[in-house]
């Protein structure tokens, strides 16, 4: 392969930081599906806008839809789908973007695949709750569908999912609004993304 990389032609990461007044960072929320990843990024996401914030939102499921429509959910296709979504949101944060990924993320050796292409601009959130409160939301059906023996693998079923050992970041959505555990996770990552002036 004849790749001529042209990275060093390019603006900088601390030149889009400074016209867009933040510092980039991947705010990565993994947990069962049903838990509370995307409607939590969603809230934060505005709230953020509000404030004049850059930001973007790589859902898991909306990938599936486009740039990962060609994966499964083997054991393969999981480790290219999180490769695939951590190499995109590199590039967003990168640009002086703050990007929240929303993926179920089950196991540790995909984590670990994400923090070693995103190392420090990693900020992990585990998203946490119950198999079964998670089954009693259900908010896409598909717990019903696992339960009828339509989906194999269904992660939490009969496919594990290994909760992250040292999480930046718990976010229990048992007993907790969306709104509150939004607010939470903004006050944690308040001090990576604002610009220091002398900067």
């Amino acid at each position: 392969m004849h790749i001529h990389s042209e990275f060093h032609r390019f603006l900088k990461r601390h030149d889009k930081e400074v016209l867009l007044r933040q510092r980039g960072i991947v705010v990565w929320l993994c947990g069962l599906s049903g838990s509370g990843k995307s409607s939590i990024a969603n809230a934060a996401e505005r709230v953020l806008y509000n404030q004049g914030h850059a930001t973007v939102i790589l859902d898991g499921d909306n990938l599936r839809t486009g740039l990962n429509a060609n994966l499964g959910f083997s054991d393969e296709d999981r480790l290219e789908n999180i490769r695939r979504m951590a190499e995109v949101a590199k590039v967003f944060v990168s640009q002086g973007i703050i990007t929240f990924v929303s993926a179920i993320t089950p196991r540790g050796e995909l984590r670990d695949l994400a923090r070693g292409l995103l190392g420090e601009d990693l900020f992990e959130v585990y998203v946490e709750a119950t198999y079964a409160t998670c089954e009693k939301r259900d908010v896409k059906g598909l717990y019903a569908k696992a339960a009828r023996g339509e989906i194999a693998h269904f992660t939490g079923k009969d496919g594990s999912f290994e909760p992250p050992q040292n999480p930046a970041l718990v976010l229990n959505t048992e007993n907790t609004s969306v709104e509150d555990a939004a607010f939470e996770l903004l006050e944690a990552i308040r001090d990576r993304i604002n610009l220091n002036p002398s900067l």
